[in-house]
């Protein structure tokens, strides 16, 4: 296959879903909705799949929609880095809707329609190679998410719902500015044509960081956090579930991306970053030990993870091919792990009507594979063995090492720290829950049904097979690190020999 009838199948990412999702508002049978919103995302998984197969031996492909001339028309890109995301959020995906399925979610008529749009809005921003774009694409995520939040339940989750607009109107709002800004200072948008234009110059650099504060808001790291976790545990499991693999992910490849490309892994910044990391894992360690619901615990999860992965961007200037496959790694774990215990908790509410600690107790000998599914999660998230945990912490603090300065004993301790304190709250939570006295207040026949029970059982397998698997698994993810790091790949895919309406921005890179 040539690269040119390869890049063609890159818009088909964006179009396949978004159609199906019109099929599906269409369909007034229920059974095919729900199969079309689960075989969907395993069908882009896959293709995700060939897309890194093909960019492993090709290199970066892309494509400008309408046959337009490079820098003129919307491109979009593929790599490795782009294509190990695809795979693993639309795993998510598929296992979070697998999910909504098995607990009659998708009895909602529109359900199935507003995954699949939510879908559609993730692979165009994880394949965008503009950053307009992907600004269209955030909201195209935003705009079914909104739904999906507030879909069903009470007044809580509307008040959740209203939480969740607001703040996600305030960071698109800032992200569009800063994009406007970005196309004014430099008079263009495009990620590739910007190589390097924040690297050292003042305006370009002031309009890209309203951009990474969009991101960061989105991204739920300190100071800008406080709402994921006041929003996420009021919406059903399998939302909470969707959410968790596709919505902060996104943020964290983007700026992943950016700083690669756009600020040139420049280290001037380190400490910043290493100050707003440790503060933001810090809080979500420990903040959990005073929640009251198992998924609100679980949000704090989210929350120090986050920066688990972003304080990679402090240690690029030595070693970046270490640091940021380190991150990789562990936003890998990261999106399997947390959905699997986000599942797992959605299962116990499903079958008990309730995820708060104080009303459960005894599910250890009640339903033990719900608890040996809790506690290969908890092990997961803590960093233990057989989990794929085990390897992004070792992953993370190798790369905080590769400095081998002050940074990195600030990081390190700052991880070890963190764990310790995840360790607490999974402590807690399973003292609470799954030992003490069996409940009686509930029917000795009334388990957690397997059906319910098989995706978040199916996503620790996964994290087991990462750990057994770690050997490919490396491979891989260094492979789409150096796919990340080779920008003059990329841009020459974006760009080509023939771009136009792309200016000269020579005179805006390196002053100070």
């Amino acid at each position: 296959m040539t690269a040119s009838t390869a890049s063609v199948m890159l818009p088909l990412f964006v179009a396949a879903p978004l159609f199906l999702a019109a099929f599906a508002v269409l369909s007034p049978v229920k059974w095919l909705r729900d199969v079309l919103h689960i075989a969907t995302p395993l069908a882009l998984a896959a293709g995700g799949g060939w897309l890194f197969a093909y960019t492993s031996t090709h290199g970066a492909i892309s494509q400008t929609i309408g046959l337009y001339p490079a820098g003129v028309g919307i491109s979009f890109a593929g790599d490795r880095f782009s294509a190990v995301m695809i795979v693993t959020t639309m795993i998510v995906a598929a296992t979070a809707n697998w999910f909504a399925t098995a607990s009659g979610e998708t009895t909602s008529r529109f359900y199935s329609t507003l995954t699949l749009i939510l879908i559609t809005g993730v692979n165009g921003a994880l394949l965008t190679a503009d950053l307009f774009n992907f600004f269209v694409m955030i909201e195209v995520m935003l705009l079914p998410s909104y739904g999906l939040i507030a879909m069903t339940g009470g007044r809580d989750r509307l008040r959740s719902a209203r939480v969740f607009i607001l703040v996600n109107l305030a960071a698109s709002t800032l992200l569009v500015t800063g994009v406007g800004y970005v196309y004014g200072v430099t008079g263009a948008v495009n990620i590739a044509a910007l190589r390097g234009v924040a690297a050292g110059n003042g305006p370009a650099t002031v309009a890209m960081g309203i951009v990474i504060i969009a991101l960061v808001a989105k991204a739920g790291v300190f100071p800008v956090h406080t709402w994921l976790p006041r929003t996420y545990p009021n919406s059903s499991a399998a939302v909470m579930g969707l959410f968790s693999g596709l919505h902060t992910k996104v943020a964290v490849y983007m700026l992943f991306r950016i700083y690669t490309v756009i600020f040139d892994l420049e280290d001037r910044w380190a400490w910043l970053i290493v100050v707003a990391m440790v503060i933001s894992m810090m809080i979500g360690a420990f903040a959990g030990l005073a929640e009251h619901s198992i998924r609100k615990v679980l949000a704090y999860q989210m929350v120090t993870g986050m920066p688990f992965i972003l304080v990679m961007l402090a240690f690029v200037d030595d070693h970046p091919r270490a640091a940021l496959a380190a991150g990789l790694m562990y936003t890998l774990h990261h999106m399997i792990t947390v959905g699997a215990l986000v599942l797992n908790s959605g299962a116990i509410e499903e079958t008990y009507g309730t995820g708060q600690i104080r009303q459960l107790s005894g599910l250890m000998r009640r339903d033990r594979w719900t608890a040996a599914i809790f506690a290969a999660g908890a092990f997961s998230v803590v960093g233990f063995p057989p989990f794929s945990g085990l390897w992004g912490k070792v992953m993370l603090v190798l790369g905080a090492a590769s400095t081998a300065d002050a940074r990195s004993v600030v990081v390190i301790t700052a991880i070890i720290v963190a764990s310790f304190g995840a360790l607490l709250s999974m402590l807690r939570v399973w003292r609470e829950v799954f030992w003490g006295r069996p409940m009686q207040n509930m029917p000795e026949y009334l388990h957690v049904r397997w059906r319910l029970l098989a995706p978040s059982a199916l996503l620790m397998g996964l994290s087991l097979m990462m750990f057994l698997g770690a050997g490919p698994l490396s491979a891989a993810v260094y492979g789409a690190t150096d796919s990340l790091l080779n920008v003059d790949d990329y841009a020459q895919a974006v760009l080509g020999d023939d771009a136009v309406g792309i200016p000269d921005m020579t005179h805006l890179q390196g002053g100070r």
